[in-house]
């Protein structure tokens, strides 16, 4: 019920089909953020108007549209699967159609995650276990190097931590866990049923 509220809302269809998969090792399944979950993450975690936020493995965008409509800031998407892509082109006609909010504000880009070229005002960035650890170090990497060049904070939100990703970010980098948002009922059942926000903070 609330999936179809929301895509009716937007004037998008961002449902997954178990056949729509991605044919790598490296990149996951598709699988969109359940409404339900984005409404309980963003009961405590602020969005500010300053913020410019980057979805890695978008698929087929809700992730952007459900942020730009609530809290009207610029969001981008990266999906490397040209269908995917595709498809999030078409929601977005649809959504900027019903919504006539800022099409700059609503950005998509085909490409390997790792070949995105993180922008100065990029500062939040949101990963739904999209791609393997080995992946995620290099996305990191470019994180950090466009905040040496840029200085500002950066918060990394991650929903369905894999293990290597929390490992990585504890151990070998700066960002440190700032909050921790379980989803009721779900986390009971499965530990992995939550949110995790890191900070790297100006130094």
């Amino acid at each position: 019920m609330l999936e179809e509220y929301y895509e009716e809302l937007l004037n998008i269809n961002t449902r997954g089909k178990k056949t729509e998969i991605n044919h790598s090792i490296h990149y996951h399944p598709y699988e969109p953020t359940p409404y339900s979950a984005l409404e309980e993450l963003f009961k405590h975690y602020q969005v500010h108007s300053n913020d410019r936020i980057v979805d890695f493995g978008c698929g087929k965008g809700r992730l952007v549209f459900y942020i730009n409509y609530l809290f009207q800031v610029p969001v981008t998407g990266i999906e490397m699967n040209t269908s995917f892509f595709q498809e999030a082109m078409k929601n977005r006609n649809c959504y900027l159609d019903k919504t006539h909010r800022k099409s700059e504000d609503v950005q998509f880009h085909c490409c390997l995650a790792e070949q995105y070229e993180v922008q100065p005002s990029d500062n939040r960035f949101y990963f739904f276990n999209p791609f393997s650890v080995q992946i995620f170090m290099k996305v990191l990497n470019n994180i950090l190097l466009s905040v040496e060049n840029h200085k500002r904070e950066i918060e990394i939100i991650l929903y369905y931590a894999a293990d290597d990703y929390t490992y990585y970010l504890e151990r070998h980098t700066g960002f440190e866990l700032i909050k921790e948002v379980p989803l009721p009922e779900l986390y009971l059942k499965n530990t992995y049923e939550r949110f995790l926000i890191y900070r790297l903070a100006l130094s």
